[in-house]
């Protein structure tokens, strides 16, 4: 059976070198980034370029390091509630925050969110330290 989507209209090793951010950050891709940089390969793919310019840009301002940054994403992550708070934690992790760090956003996040940002901040860190036993 043959792909109903349109063929790629750039390299994989394109599509691979806009992926490799993710696997440097987080140690994989996750599938939405996956799909998204694959449907966009294949439909826009100068939307695609823009986009993750966009995001390293304002992802990494030179004013703050990796790891603060993955703070910053996390709390904010946190706050919304957002699938994608889990992926910002493991980044965070693999840029040297501590346990201590992490749980103080966590804390952070409960004064305007509540006991949901407590209760999921705190699942995270169990889950990503099951992951690193």
């Amino acid at each position: 059976m043959s792909d109903p989507l349109p063929e790629r209209q750039i390299s994989d090793e394109q599509v691979e070198a806009y992926r490799a951010f993710y696997t440097e950050l987080i140690g994989f891709v996750p599938p939405r980034i996956a799909a998204r940089t694959d449907m966009l390969a294949r439909v826009d793919p100068e939307l695609l370029e823009m986009q993750e310019t966009l995001r390293a840009k304002a992802m990494y301002p030179e004013c703050f390091d990796v790891k603060t940054s993955q703070l910053i994403l996390f709390g904010i992550l946190l706050g919304l509630l957002s699938d994608a708070t889990r992926l910002h934690a493991i980044a965070a992790r693999r840029a040297g925050a501590t346990w201590e760090e992490l749980n103080a956003v966590v804390g952070l996040a409960f004064l305007f969110r509540g006991l949901p940002a407590a209760n999921l901040g705190a699942q995270i860190l169990q889950e990503l330290a099951d992951m690193e036993r």
